[in-house]
């Protein structure tokens, strides 16, 4: 059947209008992410810093995503069990909340572990920095710089501890051996609570502790603060001086949690995920309870938080390389 002139053009002019339709459906049409609910994966046990990190922001997240956040927590291996899970996954629904080790010196410090940081993870955002403080036995000189004289002194004759080899505890004590002249031999135990015990107990003279345990038992006249790991005093613990203070120069070590996903989730994802996290952190409620849990907020790019894992990744590659350390 001929249509009329005025048909043929209003069908002519609908079908291009269709046809411009499907064109630019696929662009206009992508479905919502995320459109199930998102898993943060984090390597250490429930009230673990990381574990209570996850869930300071869970809560907020999900009210911005529009969907549930879970928190899954998947111990072993220094948070690299959770690490490699994060890596593989493939579900667009899964990222991690992960420490300095899971997303750096992980490979160099264990060739066998299964998953490359470097490659087959995607930075997301730097949320929380603190320092290490450098703390010490009640037996040890008050002053911070009688005390590295002290340690110098002693030679091989002082101890310090860590929670166990190829930790940031370890790596940035042999880091600091080398900056400040000490030769202090390490001695691994299972955990912290055991390195204070030990500290407490005059076996060892020294260790690196993150500032919510080692103030407690500064506080409480157990142990001494000698100095912060931070470039300047912290707004964690702004009672301490910085180890600059007590001459040890250029030495700067931070502890902290980032959100990476796998390397697989979709750039527009990731940076989508960056704002809105580094918009949470920010908060002012959201940055208290970071700072009460021992953090100082940060709140990154994903480009900031890449740059962080590679100035990370040269210096204590280069301090595992120096001391040929390897997990025991």
């Amino acid at each position: 059947m001929t249509l009329p002139p005025m048909n043929r053009r209003h069908a002519l002019a609908t079908g291009a209008a269709l046809a411009a339709a499907a064109v630019t459906a696929p662009a206009s049409a992508q479905p919502a992410w995320p459109s199930r609910p998102l898993k943060i994966v984090v390597g250490f046990p429930g009230g673990s810093s990381p574990d209570l990190m996850a869930r300071t922001i869970a809560e907020t997240l999900q009210q911005a995503l529009g969907q549930p956040v879970v928190i899954e927590n998947r111990p072993g291996a220094g948070g690299n069990v959770a690490a490699a899970q994060v890596a593989r996954a493939d579900d667009d629904h899964t990222i991690g909340l992960m420490i300095n080790g899971n997303m750096t010196i992980a490979k160099i410090l264990n060739p066998a572990t299964t998953y490359d940081p470097l490659t087959d993870l995607a930075p997301v955002s730097l949320l929380a920095v603190a320092p290490l403080v450098l703390t010490a036995s009640m037996d040890t000189p008050a002053d911070p710089r009688a005390f590295f004289e002290a340690a110098r002194a002693s030679g091989d004759k002082w101890n310090y501890g860590t929670p166990g080899i190829g930790t940031v505890a370890h790596l940035g004590m042999e880091l600091l051996k080398g900056r400040a002249g000490l030769g202090a031999v390490h001695v691994p135990y299972p955990g912290n609570p055991q390195v204070i015990a030990a500290m407490v107990g005059g076996q060892i003279q020294m260790s690196l502790l993150p500032p919510g345990l080692a103030m407690a038992q500064v506080r409480g006249g157990k142990l001494r603060a000698v100095g912060v790991t931070s470039a300047g005093r912290s707004g964690v613990v702004p009672e301490v001086p910085s180890l600059g203070e007590a001459g040890i120069k250029d030495f700067q070590l931070e502890i902290w949690n980032a959100v990476a996903a796998p390397n697989s989730l979709p750039k527009a994802h990731v940076n989508r995920l960056s704002a809105l996290l580094t918009d949470i952190v920010r908060r002012p409620d959201v940055r208290e309870k970071i700072l009460n849990q021992g953090w100082t907020v940060a709140g990154t790019s994903p480009e900031g938080l890449a740059r962080r894992v590679k100035a990370d990744t040269e210096a204590m590659a280069e301090v595992i390389r120096r001391n040929n350390i390897r997990p025991s």
